[in-house]
């Protein structure tokens, strides 16, 4: 699938995979600080933003995406970042490409199974679950305006501040209606398959590549025992902890988070 992105800066390339309901343009300003010294490509996944439309919708699809993306931009010697399922993503294509990175960066996610045996966190799924048939049942087209869209959101999702990161994925249609950009019914048939971990239960051998998980103090999304386990899929890792922020860290506390992806980068040499 070819992939729409965003392109902005120049030097050694970083490139930035958003999370589930999420877009290129959520990683805006945090691209435009990173593209100061660095070539700097936000991409929008299949189902998303600007990007074509699928019924399937598994990591193994997002990671041939990418892999098409990168042959296309000709990168190499990269840092891939990936928040949640963009995190998941990016976790796979440095198993299955490790050649591609010089560094992973994972935002708030653990790409591997937590138990003794492969299973979808259900606490999770139930939240996703809930959130895909509200949009589901939104009434896109008869709506009036963005206010209408939120209060009979609200019923389903009431936090305002979700509902706002969710509802940044209508758009004015060309008949002065609303319409979706992403893929809700897509993602509804393959939601199981998103919330399974990206890695396989049983890797043949660790990933090598050197990553940052970025965890955040207030999401529930990395717990103890998933941070405790990383070492079991990940050779050469570090993990650092963004306070005063939930799931979306970047976006929540953007000043603590560039600093810690800042002195990784560093390490790196980029």
């Amino acid at each position: 699938m070819d992939l729409f992105y965003r392109e902005m800066g120049s030097g050694e390339p970083i490139v930035i995979l958003h999370g589930l309901y999420g877009a290129s343009d959520n990683w805006m300003s945090i691209g435009r600080e990173l593209s100061v010294q660095n070539r700097v490509i936000l991409v929008d996944q299949r189902n998303h933003g600007h990007s074509p439309h699928s019924i399937t919708h598994t990591y193994s699809n997002m990671v041939s995406d990418l892999h098409q993306l990168f042959g296309k931009l000709s990168l190499k010697n990269a840092v891939l970042i990936g928040h949640s399922m963009g995190g998941k993503t990016a976790s796979l294509f440095a198993y299955q490409y490790p050649e591609f990175l010089k560094g992973l960066v994972v935002a708030d996610i653990v790409p591997f199974n937590l138990g003794s045996k492969p299973s979808i966190d259900k606490e999770q799924m139930l939240v996703h679950q809930k959130i895909i048939s509200g949009l589901l049942n939104l009434d896109v087209k008869s709506a009036n305006s963005r206010g209408d869209l939120d209060s009979a959101l609200s019923v389903s999702v009431p936090n305002k501040m979700v509902r706002q990161f969710l509802l940044k994925n209508i758009k004015r249609e060309d008949d002065g209606s609303f319409g979706w950009m992403l893929n809700v019914e897509a993602l509804s048939q393959n939601l199981e398959s998103l919330m399974s971990p990206s890695l396989p239960y049983e890797i043949k051998n660790q990933i090598l590549v050197r990553t940052q998980f970025i965890k955040s103090e207030k999401s529930p999304y990395m717990n103890a025992e998933g941070t405790a386990r990383i070492g079991d899929y990940f050779s050469n890792y570090r993990v650092d902890v963004v306070s005063n922020a939930g799931h979306w860290l970047h976006a929540e506390n953007p000043r603590e988070f560039l600093s810690v992806l800042s002195e990784f980068l560093s390490s790196l040499n980029v």
